[in-house]
């Protein structure tokens, strides 16, 4: 796989963390179509960040959506990238939120999926209103504001026909009280939500005020239909 990485910033960022690659910061060179293989620019960062739980596949995917997304000018908050794991149970944590810039993981966090994507792990998954079912894919932070659940974060659903319609079912991040531990230790899981990524109260303000204004978020699966119909994540697989 070539990951062709055609404008500066994310250079700055990758080289940091892999000496070998010094030679690309040259605007010039790269702009003249330097390549690099997906591993040679992304292992190095994900290796640095030493989260085993973090899966690479979505984090080599996040990385190309993001390069794609910033070459387009979409991305404005491009310090960080937020990968949530649904492969991984709800009683595990299952949210990073990784710093680009320093390499390294600066939230990882218990989520919720929705009550109608299964019991602890999420299984299934929908884009439809009223489903109360999580949507998979990529995504872009909004802005925040204060709601029936407190200080929450919009979140627009860049993939159609599979989270595209996230604003038209309230689907944002916000707080609650049984993304907890006490929940778990009492129930065995986490309390699920409406399909709303949901977050523990404690520290849900401090991740929203770090991710919002549109930062790139990945609600990760395993899921055939997602990996199927997903031109995102295909695009990063059908990279030559």
């Amino acid at each position: 796989m070539i990951l062709s990485l055609a404008f500066p910033a994310i250079i700055l960022r990758l080289t940091t963390f892999h000496p070998s690659l010094e030679e690309v910061k040259d605007e010039s060179r790269v702009m003249a179509g330097n390549e690099i293989t997906v591993t040679a620019a992304t292992e190095p960062l994900y290796q640095l960040l030493s989260e085993p739980d973090l899966p690479l596949a979505a984090f080599n995917s996040s990385i190309e959506v993001y390069r794609q997304l910033t070459e387009k000018g979409q991305i404005i908050n491009d310090k960080v990238i937020t990968i949530i794991d649904f492969t991984k149970p709800s009683d595990l944590e299952r949210l990073f939120v990784i710093d680009l810039v320093n390499g390294k993981v600066l939230y990882k966090s218990l989520v919720a999926h929705g009550e109608n994507s299964g019991e602890n792990y999420a299984t299934r998954f929908s884009n439809n209103p009223n489903s109360h079912q999580s949507s998979l894919g990529y995504y872009l932070t909004g802005k925040s504001y204060v709601g029936r659940h407190g200080y929450s974060l919009l979140l627009d659903g860049l993939e159609k026909g599979i989270n595209d319609n996230a604003r038209n079912r309230a689907v944002v991040i916000h707080g609650a009280a049984y993304v907890s531990q006490r929940f778990i230790e009492s129930n065995g899981r986490l309390g699920r939500s409406f399909g709303c990524p949901a977050l523990p109260e404690e520290i849900v303000s401090e991740i929203i005020d770090t991710i919002q204004e549109k930062s790139l978020l990945f609600i990760y699966s395993s899921d055939r239909n997602y990996s199927k119909n997903s031109s995102f994540f295909n695009s990063f697989l059908s990279i030559p």
